[in-house]
């Protein structure tokens, strides 16, 4: 399993404001993202998870949450915390794909990214040109430690994946 995060992020790492992204929307990019975790696990918090429920992403959600026991979603289940996230992803990697490299997203919101950071093998960052206000800021991250491993341009947007060094891309 590799644990990866996805977001998309402004040049001052903005993600969010008042529950949106701050920036016009950018349909390549919600495109890309929702083609890239289908039919993957899902790691969410549960404000995050409330936004999607209308439009929920992964094929599976597991949403950490201190607050809830339990979602009325089928494919969802909640846990406490990073650890019982990451034991609950590599049970359901293991039972649906039995892979290595099978990618679980951690999705965010801003204090799941902090939360998951240490733990994240990838990073597929959106770098949205500008800076944008915001209340919610993707974590940052030691560039000693991030390689890009593949960037695509984009209008807009700069989709970069980010491995971490040491790691195979």
């Amino acid at each position: 399993m590799q644990l990866v995060s996805v977001a998309a992020i402004a040049e001052n790492r903005a993600i969010g404001r008042d529950g949106e992204v701050p920036w016009p929307h950018i349909e390549a990019d919600v495109r890309q993202y929702r083609e890239r975790v289908a039919g993957s696990p899902v790691v969410l918090g549960r404000r995050t998870f409330d936004s999607m429920r209308d439009d929920l992403p992964g094929s599976r959600q597991i949403v950490v949450s201190r607050s809830v026991d339990a979602v009325d979603v089928p494919t969802a289940v909640v846990v406490d915390g990073v650890d019982s996230a990451i034991e609950r992803a590599e049970e359901i990697v293991g039972d649906d794909h039995g892979d290595g490299d099978t990618p679980v997203y951690v999705l965010g919101g801003g204090a799941i990214y902090e939360l998951f950071q240490p733990h994240l093998d990838r990073m597929v960052l959106s770098h949205v040109a500008g800076s944008y206000e915001g209340d919610t800021f993707y974590p940052a991250w030691d560039l000693e430690e991030w390689a890009v491993a593949d960037e695509t341009e984009f209008d807009r947007f700069t989709l970069r994946e980010w491995v971490r060094r040491g790691d195979a891309a």
